[in-house]
């Protein structure tokens, strides 16, 4: 590894001058390009007009000292990272420069290998650092599609859809579970048209009584009904020339999807007891979890709606169904959260990405936003561990009554999923001998082969 260029380069932060020359000495005998600084302001002045690979940290100094250098240090975008140097018998103080974002301390009188493996071991950490800079905004940029996450062969085939019917006026209908980003596809949709400077307005039709839906779609006249002191613009005006997305449009009562019917095919209403017709500019996106070819045959959806809503449809797929995305979504969310906080370079520990894949998602990517916000403000250093996940996501089947809420569950999958749970940590404890896997589950060796073929289980 070459010492020369950005990553080779060091400050020494160190109020003594023999210690400065010491460190000088020594690094520059092994290539490296050192800086001095005399206290802690101005080694801060220096790394804010400087890219250094490492800084050497002296804890004790007049101005600024070590504590306060590493605060401010994290409220930079890239810093170097930091080695501390402490006075022998000082260890709880190295123990809490560590909590403030330290990578490593050396305790003075220090040996020269000592040394020089910290700053070796610093300077790799720095280097790996700025690479998944690059590689999360790199993957950002290649698998974002107006705010929609997913590197995917089922997302890329979502985003190819949305690019295709976005510049038309054609009726989309989006289905899929909750949680699963619907409302973001239509608005991908309505940003990527012709007119993304024109309204949208979405409306939960599922949020509202259907003998207020009727007003908030199409609107009021004067003394249309008891309490409507005043002439009232529904949805359709306010969206016109825009887009119109009619959330939960399973929910809507009988009675409203004829009148919506009407909307769609003449692009004209009427308001709530007026009598004029009104004509708007709108395109209607319909967004639902339930499946409509299913509730017209039950009698509760109209089939001539159903068949004008179902020109176009995008199905967003369910989280279990696109694994390969946890690990950028995760760190998506990651990213989101943390600029909020005062948290600097916060990682994901490979345990508990395994965690995120393992886990089912019934409530999809709501719910996994919602973990890692949570983990976020939990963590108390630099790094997210599985303990920071709530107990139905690291023991997944200690809550049946979470995953019976949802809007979809499969006693089969449920049960396979189970069944694998048990027989991984069965390996697990046995250290992935499968003989003493077999005694310990009751079953034997033969069977429990066959198990992990079904299943697909393989060592980790």
């Amino acid at each position: 590894m070459s010492r020369n260029g950005t990553n080779g380069r060091i400050l020494i932060a160190d109020d003594e001058e023999i210690m400065r020359e010491v460190l000088t000495d020594l690094l520059s005998s092994e290539s490296y390009a050192v800086d001095l600084a005399e206290n802690g302001m101005q080694a801060l002045e220096m790394v804010r007009n400087h890219d250094y690979g490492v800084l050497l940290l002296d804890l004790m100094m007049p101005e600024l000292d070590g504590f306060e250098v590493l605060q401010e240090l994290q409220k930079l975008e890239d810093s170097p990272v930091t080695v501390v140097l402490t006075a022998f018998g000082s260890i709880d103080k190295a123990v809490r420069a560590t909590k403030l974002g330290a990578f490593n301390f050396i305790t003075k009188p220090f040996k020269n290998d000592e040394l020089l493996l910290a700053v070796r071991n610093a300077i790799e950490h720095h280097r790996l650092l700025a690479e998944n800079r690059v590689l999360r905004r790199s993957l950002r940029e290649r698998y974002s599609f107006q705010n929609i996450i997913g590197k995917s062969s089922a997302m890329q085939q979502v985003f190819e859809l949305i690019s295709q019917v976005a510049p038309r006026r054609s009726t989309v209908l989006i289905q899929g579970e909750s949680g699963t980003g619907k409302e973001l596809v239509a608005k991908a949709i309505h940003a990527a048209s012709g007119r993304p400077d024109a309204p949208f307005v979405a409306v939960n039709c599922g949020n509202i009584p259907s003998e207020l839906l009727e007003s908030e779609l199409f609107g009021h006249v004067r003394g249309a009904y008891t309490g409507a002191t005043n002439a009232k613009k529904g949805l359709f005006e306010v969206a016109d020339g825009g887009t119109l997305l009619l959330d939960e449009v399973a929910t809507i009562s009988l009675e409203i999807q004829s009148k919506l019917l009407r909307v769609i095919q003449e692009r004209e209403f009427r308001r709530l007891g007026g009598l004029e017709n009104i004509k708007v500019d709108v395109r209607i996106l319909a967004a639902t979890n339930i499946d409509l070819e299913s509730a017209v045959r039950q009698g509760t959806f109209r089939d001539d709606l159903y068949y004008r809503l179902n020109v176009i449809v995008i199905r967003v797929p369910p989280l279990r169904e696109r694994t390969d995305d946890i690990p950028l979504l995760a760190e998506h969310f990651i990213r989101k959260y943390a600029e909020d906080g005062q948290h600097k370079d916060l990682q994901l520990e490979p345990e508990a990405l395994r965690v995120l894949m393992d886990y089912d998602w019934p409530g999809n990517v709501r719910e996994l936003e919602n973990v890692i916000e949570r983990a976020v403000v939990l963590s108390p250093d630099n790094r997210i561990s599985a303990k920071l996940f709530p107990k139905n996501i690291t023991s997944p089947f200690s809550h049946p009554e979470t995953e019976l809420s949802q809007d979809r569950f499969s006693l089969k999958e449920r049960v396979g999923n189970y069944e694998k749970s048990i027989i991984i940590a069965a390996l697990e404890k046995t250290d992935w001998n499968q003989k003493k896997a077999a005694e310990l589950l009751s079953v034997n060796a033969t069977t429990l082969s066959e198990k992990l073929k079904r299943l697909k289980i393989k060592e980790r």
